[in-house]
């Protein structure tokens, strides 16, 4: 949908910039997303090495963003003796092992695997790049202010990190939480909200930013409405639940990277006062309020802590949007604050090895060795999970394998890859499972006909787009396919009849109203 069937980015010109910015798509409206997906088409065409290629550009820029951000962060906190000046960065080489650490673990972590191995995740690094610049062009207003007293606004470091914030949005909705995010910076390590009316002065200094955050998400619920994607089949208390299961799990798979899966299903009955769901709540209120405190002494732990819960928030199913309960791609940004932590902790093994009298040598051979053996092994965790994206047949078998009898939708996706190899008859098996696990599948049913179609059964075909018409009334692809059907047996009257109601449905179903013109003559 995104670029192999979306002919909307195959020109770059005035209609493709409307669309771009005045249509919801897919469920959503992220413009500068579709700009980068058609410059890559315009220059690659469909030749998958090029798209991925920029996905791959893009990722190794925001891990060198992260070192350069870490690196200005860390040293606002070591230069702000105000507050808890930390033993962990003695000197300027701890900084940096701590910057290029957590930017070695964000390019490598297999969590960001579905984010740069999917080509339609292109969002997600364009986000996080802008995200991740705009943090950094506000740390340099904040260092210009320290010095000057000029207008706020007017600032060239603030309208570069506002600037920065709106590219974000029009790349991904996930940006919203920025102006929080800056917010937690100013606390800590900034250093600029030390009492109630200092806060009140950050957060209406960061009003611009909230505003342009309350606008994206409103046009985000409207697209999302508009495709269709939002649901409030669960009720509210088992939507904080899930939630709060989810913001232990992203944190578990950040830690320790197994069983990542493409697709996590949202479960149909969720028994709140489980274990598994109370554990997750308290761990979550347990760690908040262990890291408020220590607060007082050290910051860096609730300031890490709520850029992680924060970054997070928009994708934890509050609202919820899809059939997931969580999602690798969603740990991108979030995954920032572990790695810092990370980063920090091997800062401070370095540190202790250096003020060790006897025994460095052998110290320092067993954490190279160790460093060695944990980077190693999640390079081999990363590779092992590209292979899952290899093609559609991998990337379904693998979900249905790991979710067995829980996603109707990879059955019937692992179907129309079965059909792309023109083996119908393992196709229809696929989708008589789906089935049998969603009976109101109506695109199961549609694609099981076309199976059938393939096999020139027609009336077993026309049988599966009726059922689909009869599930879903305003569904155009059952209608057209029952046009190709009636054509291809040479009943041109109701070849007619099906499609004209495929184009009353949907008026732009191009490939309808050119069979319509065949039909009709």
């Amino acid at each position: 949908m995104y670029v192999y069937d979306n002919p909307n980015i195959r020109s770059l010109n005035l209609p493709f910039f409307r669309w771009a910015f005045l249509d919801f798509y897919a469920s959503n409206w992220h413009p500068l997303t579709w700009i980068s997906h058609a410059l890559d088409y315009a220059f690659w065409g469909l030749n998958p090495v090029g798209h991925h290629l920029t996905s791959n550009m893009l990722h190794a820029v925001n891990a060198f963003i992260v070192v350069v951000l870490v690196t200005r962060l860390l040293e606002a906190w070591k230069g702000n003796a105000a507050i808890d000046v930390p033993a962990l960065l003695p000197d300027r080489r701890a900084i940096f092992i701590t910057a290029g650490a957590t930017g070695l673990l964000f390019g490598i972590h297999p969590i960001h695997v579905e984010s740069i191995a999917w080509v339609a995740e292109r969002k997600d690094l364009l986000c996080a790049m802008f995200f991740l610049l705009s943090m950094i062009w506000y740390s340099k207003y904040v260092s210009d202010t320290e010095q000057n007293t000029g207008s706020r606004f007017l600032n060239k470091q603030y309208l570069f990190s506002a600037g920065f914030f709106i590219l974000a949005l029009l790349s991904k909705p996930m940006a919203v939480t920025l102006p929080a995010v800056l917010l937690i910076l100013d606390w800590h390590p900034f250093n600029r909200i030390r009492s109630m009316k200092l806060f009140y002065s950050a957060f209406a200094e960061k009003l611009p930013f909230f505003v342009l955050s309350l606008l994206s998400s409103a046009l985000t619920i409207l697209a999302q409405n508009a495709g269709g994607s939002v649901s409030t089949a669960a009720p509210l208390p088992a939507r904080v639940f899930v939630a709060g299961k989810a913001i232990v799990a992203y944190l578990g798979k950040t830690v320790l990277p197994l069983n990542l899966i493409p697709f996590y299903p949202y479960p149909a009955n969720q028994e709140l006062f489980s274990f598994e769901y109370l554990s997750s709540i308290v761990l979550v209120l347990g760690i908040t309020a262990v890291c408020l405190l220590f607060s007082k002494k050290h910051r860096i732990f609730l300031s890490v802590w709520g850029y992680y819960v924060l970054t997070l928030l928009p994708v934890l199913g509050i609202i919820q949007v899809g059939r997931q309960s969580m999602a690798d791609r969603y740990a991108y940004l979030p995954s920032l604050g572990p790695f810092l932590i990370t980063g920090l902790l091997a800062a401070w093994i370095m540190n202790q090895m250096r003020a060790m009298q006897k025994g460095a040598l052998i110290a320092k051979l067993i954490a190279l060795a160790t460093a060695v053996l944990v980077l190693g092994q999640l390079s081999f965790l990363t590779l092992k999970q590209i292979h899952v994206w290899k093609d559609s047949l991998t990337l379904w078998t693998y979900v249905i394998e790991k979710e067995p009898g829980q996603v109707p939708f990879a059955h019937n996706n692992l179907g129309i890859a079965y059909d792309s190899l023109e083996m119908h008859d393992r196709a229809i098996e696929q989708y008589q499972l789906a089935i049998g696990l969603k009976p109101d599948y109506a695109a199961a049913h549609n694609n099981m006909g076309n199976a059938y179609l393939y096999l020139k059964r027609f009336d077993r075909a026309i049988e599966q787009y009726q059922i689909a018409v009869n599930l879903k009334p305003g569904y155009a692809n059952p209608h057209y396919n029952l046009g190709v059907a009636y054509y291809k047996m040479g009943d041109m009257e109701r070849a007619r009849t099906e499609l004209r109601t495929a184009l009353k449905i949907r008026p732009d179903y191009e490939r309808a109203r050119m069979l319509m013109t065949e039909v009709s003559n």
